[in-house]
């Protein structure tokens, strides 16, 4: 393992029906299982799904700009991560989308910055090998 710069501590009791609250006090969520899988999805309430994709998309945006700066392109971009939690042979598994739209470069640049900042995100490396993750680019 590598030198931690920055540690995230979160608590989650009574599971997807249950609460998640982070270390510091900054997230202070109820849980609530989605009707896809069998849930009431009540309202004011989130889920796994959408905080790993907040969190996925918040990153490889963060990394997007990161790889565009070294290439010295002045772009404004936006990251929709579209997470779904699939039936697998073994249990349940992930797939990503992710949307990426990017102002002030070419459809073939983009694509390019995009596939640079797939390479560096951390959540795209962790899931590497594990998650399926679909990249829809459109310059604008």
């Amino acid at each position: 393992m590598g030198l931690a710069l920055y540690t995230a501590s979160s608590t989650a009791t009574g599971g997807r029906k249950g609460h998640v609250k982070s270390s510091d006090g900054t997230l202070d969520l109820n849980l609530s299982l989605p009707k896809g899988l069998g849930g009431k999805e009540e309202a004011g309430m989130t889920n796994p799904e959408q905080l790993f994709s907040a969190g996925y998309a918040a990153c490889f945006d963060s990394a997007l700009q990161m790889v565009a700066r070294q290439a010295k392109k002045k772009t404004t971009s936006s990251v929709t991560a579209n997470v779904s939690i699939e039936k697998k042979l073994k249990g349940f598994g992930l797939s990503v989308e992710l949307a990426v739209e990017i102002e002030g470069v070419s459809q073939k640049e983009a694509e390019e910055l995009v596939d640079q900042a797939h390479q560096v995100c951390p959540y795209s490396r962790a899931i590497e090998g594990n998650v399926k993750v679909k990249k829809t680019v459109k310059a604008i």
